[in-house]
């Protein structure tokens, strides 16, 4: 692999979180860098900016070595990459490499597992094609099987400057990631938290509790200036979305609500993140090892 690196790798051994981003569209690998860095910086971590070259296997690209590939026809991938690292240079270790695959997925979830990578940062660049798609075939497959943390990442139009940020709770094992991304941008920027829990005009006394306690949560993990507010609404996502309107940035832990396609990120942040034109993150904490694969790892 050929690998790029800034000045920083002394400070290699003293960093203990390992954030990769990809970047393919040249439009969103800034922003995608600004993001990693608020990111990495919260947690002292060093980022590993990687763009997939595709090489199917029956295009002409297969006769040639993923090494001929890298060197002489990845110069589109190699100028997204710079730009990507000269954007995130600066008090976070930076690294890249151009890598070649014949699945832009599963060479994203390689490269994580070679790398021992804590968390992937994608970026969404729009409306899935067809039904079964929930944000796209390649995120869709990054989702089920990156053995990390993952941040799918859809950039607006307001993406160059955070003031507020909405963070939308209900519960679940994603919350606290989803908190904690966050807390890291709204501090890199000054900016302050919105914390949001929607209840229906008929809940009782105990669901509104119940939603109270969400923000409760929410805000025991933050360090950035918090507002809260508990919404009633008969549609949880038009009271998120009219949130969404008054902030920069809506982020969102997935959630394991509903079939099995809504089981990826869940429908609530399906829905606002194809009707808001604010930039949207969704944070899917590190999926929990099976019963096998505990029982593996206790034998091996």
């Amino acid at each position: 692999m050929n690998e790029l690196r800034t000045d920083h790798e002394d400070d290699d051994a003293d960093r203990e979180y390992r954030l990769v981003v990809a970047v393919g569209n040249p439009t969103y690998a800034e922003q995608l860098a600004r993001t990693a860095v608020d990111i990495a910086r919260a947690r002292n971590g060093e980022i590993h900016v990687v763009s997939v070259v595709h090489k199917p296997p029956e295009s002409p690209f297969a006769l040639f070595s993923d090494e001929t590939i890298r060197t002489e026809f990845a110069g589109d991938r190699r100028e997204i990459l710079d730009r990507a690292i000269e954007t995130a240079t600066g008090d976070v270790p930076v690294k890249g490499e151009v890598v070649v695959g014949t699945d832009v997925a599963r060479t994203l979830v390689s490269a994580v597992e070679e790398l021992e990578a804590d968390a992937l940062l994608v970026g969404w660049h729009g409306r899935p094609r067809r039904s079964e798609v929930v944000l796209g075939t390649t995120i869709d497959t990054v989702l089920r099987r990156a053995p990390c943390d993952v941040f799918v990442e859809r950039i607006g139009p307001t993406a160059d400057g955070v003031e507020r940020v909405l963070l939308p709770v209900a519960g679940g094992p994603h919350v606290p990631l989803a908190a904690s991304v966050a807390d890291a941008i709204a501090t890199a920027n000054d900016a302050t938290i919105d914390v949001l829990s929607v209840v229906a005009p008929s809940a009782d006394e105990s669901e509104r509790e119940t939603a109270r306690g969400y923000l409760e949560e929410a805000l025991a993990q933050l360090t950035a200036p918090t507002e809260t507010a508990l919404r009633e609404a008969s549609a949880i996502d038009d009271a998120v979305l009219e949130a969404a309107s008054d902030c920069d940035l809506v982020v969102f832990g997935a959630t394991r609500q509903g079939g099995v396609r809504r089981r990826l990120v869940g429908s609530i942040p399906q829905a606002v993140g194809r009707r808001t034109d604010r930039t949207v993150i969704l944070a899917r904490r590190r999926p929990e090892p099976s019963v096998i694969g505990r029982l593996t790892g206790r034998l091996w």
